[in-house]
């Protein structure tokens, strides 16, 4: 009875970090759809464009910070950039990253 009554109450204090980190997935999930017409659905691009899935999570920020500042030259990633902040990299970054190619 003691075991069940630890399991209980370790479980109700995770369940407030699970639903927290369920939230920035659904976050950066929802962010990262903003790419999908380019770069296809969950950054799997069939052609043309580049992959994201599997991208190193600091290159895909460190890149979209360079179209953002214009160090980066780009026909369209300039102003698609520029609406993020670098929070929301790090997030669409770490979706990314987490994609199987």
């Amino acid at each position: 009875m003691k075991m069940i009554k630890q399991l209980v109450i370790a479980i109700g204090l995770m369940l407030p970090m699970i639903c927290a980190h369920a939230e920035v997935d659904k976050r950066a999930r929802d962010l990262a759809a903003s790419c999908a017409a380019c770069h296809g659905t969950n950054g799997k691009s069939a052609g043309g464009f580049p992959v994201l899935a599997s991208l190193d999570k600091g290159y895909f920020v460190a890149q979209m910070k360079d179209f953002k500042s214009g160090a980066r030259p780009a026909t369209v990633m300039h102003q698609m950039s520029k609406g993020f902040t670098d929070e929301e990299f790090e997030l669409m970054g770490g979706f990314f990253a987490a994609q199987k190619r």
